[in-house]
């Protein structure tokens, strides 16, 4: 029987104190001296008693991106059961996530449980939906913008590059090209329902693109690692099967569209990457899709309103 490699884990707060380490792993851990470029650190108010007890603080620090900027910390080498006891410790607003820390190791480190709360510079590539289409104003993803931008415009970016049409191959294809000049710190990706879709003309022809969707979500994922961006994906919107029996050649069902929502949640969870789930917000709302798949102007802003309600 093999012992597990050890889990790296990046820190630059309580964790480092070595009476929290007697008290969640039973021993002291040896720390190493680490970065992480393109963040920086903000106060959070903790609240959970235990954690306060245990850490003698009621104000942990957090992190959030900003270029330029550099965070000091150590890495500290923990066996399974210890990465467990700090998951256990660390409250809900964190999450624990991989960073490549300047060293070009990736380690896991606990970020802002809400990525895009504490994102910066943001990257979204997908299909129509994520485009905007159907919504002078962009769509959810151009409410978005407007949202982000205002709150710091000397810092904070997105760059909509979605395209309608796009498949999760070609997302994962184009995007690499795409993140160097916009030095993205968040990578969004909206795409997958036109995976789901089963063509008309050759129905039993044995492709099927949901079968490939976790070899282009490990492509891109690898794609953000190399940038330090996080990778946040988004599920699909719910759509009104009943109208869109024939979308140009392409055959939209519920049943393939939650197939699709359940795989990448899934894959999701196993890698523990952010998945943003846009179901519910227009589930049995016909009303709010121009054509039973795309929403309209009204349904894209539910969309925003759900998606900013998670901060």
């Amino acid at each position: 029987m093999t012992e597990s490699q050890p889990h790296l884990l990046f820190s630059f707060g309580t964790l480092l104190d070595r009476q929290v380490q007697t008290a969640l792993f039973g021993r002291t851990v040896a720390t190493t001296p680490a970065a992480l470029a393109g963040y920086a650190t903000r106060p959070l108010a903790i609240t959970d008693e235990a954690v306060i007890a245990t850490s003698g603080q009621d104000v942990h620090l957090t992190l959030k991106r900003r270029l330029g900027s550099t965070v000091e910390g150590a890495v500290l080498r923990l066996t399974d059961e210890e990465l467990a006891a700090a998951d256990a410790y660390e409250v809900a607003d964190y999450a624990r996530r991989q960073v490549l820390l300047t060293s070009g190791e990736t380690a896991w480190a606990y970020l802002d449980a809400n990525p895009l709360r504490s994102a910066a510079r943001i990257v979204i590539v997908g299909d129509s939906i994520a485009y905007g289409r159907c919504d002078p104003q962009g769509g959810w993803t151009g409410h978005l913008a407007a949202a982000h931008i205002a709150a710091n415009e000397t810092q904070n970016r997105v760059f909509n590059l979605a395209v309608p049409g796009s498949t999760l191959a070609d997302v994962s294809a184009q995007t690499p090209a795409l993140l160097p000049p916009r030095h993205p710190d968040t990578l969004i990706v909206a795409a997958g329902i036109n995976d789901s879709a089963v063509p008309l003309a050759a129905p039993g022809d044995g492709h099927d693109g949901l079968a490939h969707l976790t070899g282009h979500l490990d492509s891109l994922a690898a794609t953000a690692r190399r940038h330090n961006a996080r990778l946040v994906v988004v599920g699909p919107v719910w759509l009104d099967e009943t109208r869109t029996g024939d979308y140009e050649g392409l055959r939209f069902t519920t049943d393939r569209a939650l197939a699709l929502r359940t795989a990448l949640r899934a894959w999701c969870a196993d890698h523990h990457i952010d998945f943003l789930d846009l179901w519910e917000p227009l589930r049995d709302q016909p009303h709010l899709l121009v054509d039973g798949l795309h929403p309209d102007a009204a349904g894209h802003k539910e969309l925003h309103r759900h998606l900013d309600a998670l901060g």
